[in-house]
Parts: structure tokens; sequence; C-alpha cells
């Protein structure tokens, strides 16, 4: 970003018509003072467009230490949980390796591999945000993470995607799934990506036996997208704040996971040309909504 870009812009000119107003407004300026004008309004101008332009700077930079202070909280448990996983159930493993049972060792095998792909998530999940997160203060920087010309087939991806993280958790029967083939422009990895983190939400925060409703059509040349689960839910104020970390209710639930799902989400959707809004009743029912850039599967 050039250093000169955050400094704000006011016009003085002699054109005062309104279209030549707008006009200057287009093209990036603060203000626009049209002479004559006084050493006073001027002044004003500049005093305001400074203290808009430091209001700003303070919001952001409490951003950034809400964000600093939220993983330096997070982290450590997050790393510390499934790596104490890994180490000790494999210090068990070589102290016991001539007297464990056969049976007994691949369930502790199979922890090790449960811990591990959460570790890889947790990591994953940091990166990208970090990356998204860049993006969106360098919007230049998006065509790295844009994949021009591939496109995904939707519908198998939710599908396979849903029964898959419902299996895991044995909760199958409570997968309900209206699904219309629509295709987007976005690679496999990153649909897949948008899609794994909404349907994890719900999973995450709905009980066992709560029905979990995924609904995708196509409407005005885009792709909706709806998971709709009956848990816990989010106030207004919640949703307006989500962001990195901010995983509400922590110490009430206690649910695995960084809390960087719906805000990757977000970013990738947006990314891509879309949105994902979320409206919900705390306690009754939450609504995640994607909406992509689309078009019918001929």
């Amino acid at each position: 970003i050039p250093s000169t870009q955050t400094i704000p812009l006011i016009f003085l000119t002699a054109k005062s018509t309104k279209s030549d107003l707008r006009m200057g407004m287009e093209l990036g300026a603060d203000d626009y003072l049209t002479k004559p004008f006084t050493r006073d309004e001027l002044l004003g101008a500049i005093t305001t467009r400074l203290a808009k332009q430091m209001a700003v700077e303070q919001e952001s930079q409490k951003q950034v230490d809400e964000l600093r202070d939220n993983i330096t909280h997070a982290l450590p448990h997050e790393l510390r949980t499934p790596l104490n996983g890994i180490l000790n159930l494999a210090q068990f493993l070589i102290e016991d390796y001539d007297t464990i049972e056969r049976g007994e060792a691949m369930e502790m095998l199979q922890e090790i591999r449960v811990s591990g792909e959460r570790l890889y998530r947790l990591t994953h999940n940091f990166l990208l945000y970090a990356e998204l997160a860049r993006i969106e203060q360098q919007p230049k920087q998006a065509r790295k993470l844009l994949d021009y010309g591939e496109q995904s087939f939707t519908r198998t991806i939710i599908q396979d995607l849903a029964i898959q993280k419902c299996l895991k958790v044995n909760r199958k029967d409570d997968l309900h799934l209206e699904l219309q083939e629509v295709v987007v422009n976005i690679s496999q990895s990153k649909f897949t990506k948008i899609v794994e983190e909404i349907i994890d939400n719900a999973l995450k925060f709905s009980e066992f036996g709560k029905p979990i409703k995924i609904q995708s059509y196509f409407q005005d040349n885009k792709l909706n997208i709806l998971v709709i689960d009956q848990g816990r839910g989010m106030t207004p104020t919640q949703i307006a704040k989500l962001g990195a970390y901010m995983q509400f209710d922590r110490k009430l639930y206690e649910q695995q996971g960084s809390g960087l799902g719906l805000i990757i989400a977000k970013l990738l959707t947006e990314l891509h040309g879309g949105e994902l809004n979320i409206t919900s009743s705390p306690g009754i029912q939450t609504i995640v909504h994607v909406i992509l850039p689309g078009k019918l599967s001929i």
C-alpha cells in the first residue's frame, strides 16, 4: 500500500456543480470545498478529516489488539490439547509395547490420528486466516487465492461432505438434505472448505438428535446454501462481532476448535464475489446462508 494512501484528501476547487462534486468524491476525495471558502472552513474540514482518520485507526488497532489477546489466551490451549493426546499415547505405546493388546494399541493409534488431524486443521486454519486477513488489507493480493477458470459442481460436494461429517459423529439420522445442482466459479478445495466450516459449526453447536437441514438452490444467477440447526444460537451482538477467535460462551459449552471456521468461510465467500449471512434466535435456531455467483448445471 502506498504510504500516501491513507492521508485524507480534500478537493479545493472552483467547480461547484453537483456533478463535479459527485465526480470528486468518486475519485477518492474525503471532502470537497468550493471557492470561495474561508480559513475557518478549510481548517474545520482538515480537523474533521484528521479526527475521522484517527477514529478509524483506533478502531483498527482495537480489533488487532482484541485478536492478539484472543489468540494469546486460546492458542496455547488449542495446541496443547491435541499435542498432549499425541505425546501421552505415544509414550504409553513405547513403554508398554511388549504387553499391550493389539486391539488396545489400534484404539490408541486411532486416537493419535484424530489428534493429529485436529492439530493439522488448526494450523491450516491459522495460516489460511492470516492470508485472508492480509488480502482484506491488500486487495491486490487476492489474485493469489483466486482460482481463475476452475469450477465446482456443488451438489455432490455438499452431499458427500455432509454425510461424511454426520457419520463421523453418529448423527446421520439428524441430517436432512434438499440439494440442487449448481455450478460455481471456485475451486473444489475452497468450496469444500466453505461447506466444511458451516456444517461443522452446525454440528458443534447443536445436540445429538436435533435436526440439521441443508438446502441448496439456484436463484437470480446465484447459488444459495442454507444450513439450519436447532442449537444454542447467537445473539445479534455476537453475529455483528463475528470475527477471528470469538468463540462465544466457550466456558459454558467447552467446544473444541479455534473459532476461526465461520470467519474463514465468510472471507472465502466474499473473496469469490459472494456473501455469508447469519440469522439466529438464541437457544432456538441458527441459519447460515451462503450466496455465491453460479449457474445451473446443463
